[in-house]
């Protein structure tokens, strides 16, 4: 079971400059072949078909505890796609004017058609991510080498990505990310150390496991994220930091585990968009929830 928090890990700035192929280009950090929504279904998916989980609890705890965050990550990254996408077509309810004429030259028009100018399930190319991204072979050693893979894969995206996105929305979460998934490829090297004796830490850095170059990311850093591994679970999850333990392979700096999930900002409340009928409740009574709210009890 999933416990949800109505938070962001992050606290997102508003873009300098709206732009719907920025936003394309972050789909690739969504719904990419490397993309958030593939780490959360393969350590999902892993974490469902384990088997042995008493004996080998620390990697299923380590694999459980990475699943609850990369469902945070998939909020970030489609926040970021959504604060992108707001106020870049024409606002009103007058279909004659074309409103979303400038829609027809953007990267992916689905944007525009398909969704209230948010984000879909989909890469940077307009692809929907499949199912066959999740790897979930049954055999510890070999979905924990995929899992380190994949987290350096999607690393190399990100740094590509935030090379081509300069605004500050897009950099401020790929900066958060970069630092983030540096912990998880870390913490799958950790993993396949203990289990195999190999010293894995020698392959990195794949591509480059310092975060210096990224401004974004320093900030992350000098909050010592890099060395916190949360178990995102309230009481469960525990033995994830009988494998995260140590010192951090790049500074030296020693790791840390944390029971409990990040705190967290609020997530920014989305403008309306009238011309895409988005949300389309303009008939709504709002005092009508005030006054059920008032008899029940609950704040608004």
């Amino acid at each position: 079971m999933i416990l949800k928090m109505d938070r962001l890990p992050i606290e997102l700035p508003k873009p300098n400059n709206p732009s719907p192929n920025n936003a394309a280009a972050v789909q690739e950090l969504l719904g990419g072949k490397f993309g958030e929504m593939s780490t959360l279904m393969n350590y999902t998916y892993q974490s469902f078909n384990f088997r042995g989980r008493k004996k080998l609890r620390p990697f299923y705890d380590l694999i459980c505890s990475i699943a609850g965050e990369e469902y945070g990550h998939i909020e970030v990254v489609s926040y970021t796609i959504n604060l992108l996408l707001t106020g870049v077509s024409k606002r009103g309810i007058d279909p004659t004017i074309a409103p979303l004429a400038n829609g027809t030259d953007a990267r992916n028009t689905s944007h525009f058609i398909a969704s209230g100018q948010t984000a879909l399930p989909m890469d940077s190319m307009g692809r929907f991510w499949s199912g066959e991204n999740v790897f979930s072979s049954g055999n510890l050693k070999l979905d924990l080498l995929h899992n380190f893979f994949l987290e350096c894969g999607a690393r190399a995206n990100k740094m590509r990505v935030y090379e081509m996105v300069d605004d500050p929305t897009a950099r401020t979460m790929v900066g958060y990310l970069l630092v983030r998934g540096g912990v998880h490829v870390v913490a799958y090297a950790k993993a396949l150390e203990t289990l195999t004796g190999v010293d894995v830490k020698k392959l990195l850095p794949i591509p480059d496991l310092s975060n210096d170059p990224f401004p974004e990311a320093r900030k992350f850093m000098d909050q010592q994220m890099h060395l916190k591994l949360y178990s995102f679970s309230q009481d469960d999850y525990t033995q994830a930091g009988i494998i995260w333990n140590g010192e951090h392979p790049e500074d030296g700096q020693p790791l840390e585990f944390i029971q409990g999930a990040i705190p967290g900002y609020p997530a920014p409340d989305l403008d309306e968009e009238p011309q895409l009928n988005a949300p389309g409740a303009d008939e709504y009574d709002p005092q009508m929830f005030a006054d059920i709210a008032k008899k029940l009890g609950i704040t608004l």
